[in-house]
C-alpha cells in the first residue's frame, strides 16, 4: 500500500524506494501516536501521503536538474554557449527559450513574472510598478534576487553539475 501511494504521488522517479523507506521509518518512530480511532491502514496511508506531499514541496522549492535530464537539443544549446574566450554562436531560438523556461521554472511566480516583464518584454520598472501596484524598490529587489537564482542554476548547468 505504501509503495502504491508513493508511486501515485511521485510518478516515475528513481527515489520511490527511499521515500517508502522514509515512510516506514516514520511509521515506527510515530507508532506511539497511533490512537486506534481509525484503522491502522488509514493512519499509515495518511502518513504516506503527507510524506509524499512534503517531498514534492521540497522538490518544488529546491528543484534539481541533472545533465542527463536534458534532451539532445538542450545539450546542444548548452554546449554551444560561448565560454569566456569564445565568440558568440547563433542559437536556435525555440530551444534557447526552452532552456530559459527550465532555468526560470523554480522561481516564485512573482519573481518569474518580474523577470519576464523586465528582460523578455523590455518593460521598465515604472511600467511594471503601474501594472502590478508594487513599489519600484520591491520590483528591483525581486528582480535582482531572481537573476541571481537563474544565474546560479545556469552556472551549475553550464558546468554540468546538478542544479539546486
Amino acid at each position: 500500500m505504501v509503495i502504491k501511494i508513493v508511486r501515485s504521488h511521485l510518478g516515475r522517479r528513481l527515489d520511490e524506494e527511499d521515500l517508502a523507506q522514509e515512510v516506514f521509518m516514520k511509521v515506527f518512530a510515530k507508532l506511539h501516536d497511533y490512537r486506534g480511532d481509525a484503522p491502522f491502514e488509514h493512519w499509515v496511508a495518511r502518513l504516506s501521503r503527507n510524506t509524499c506531499l512534503n517531498q514534492l514541496r521540497g522538490e518544488k522549492a529546491r528543484p534539481e536538474w541533472r545533465f542527463a535530464d536534458l534532451s539532445e537539443d538542450h545539450l546542444a544549446v548548452i554546449e554551444a554557449l560561448p565560454g569566456p574566450a569564445d565568440a558568440a554562436h547563433p542559437l536556435d531560438a525555440t530551444i534557447s527559450n526552452e532552456v530559459v523556461e527550465m532555468l526560470m521554472d523554480g522561481l516564485a511566480p512573482q519573481d518569474r513574472m518580474i523577470l519576464q516583464l523586465l528582460e523578455l518584454e523590455d518593460l521598465s520598472v515604472d511600467e511594471i510598478s503601474r501594472r502590478t501596484g508594487w513599489s519600484r524598490t520591491l520590483i528591483r529587489v525581486r528582480a535582482f534576487r531572481a537573476r541571481g537564482q537563474v544565474r546560479k542554476r545556469f552556472s551549475a548547468l553550464h558546468e554540468k553539475k546538478a542544479i539546486l
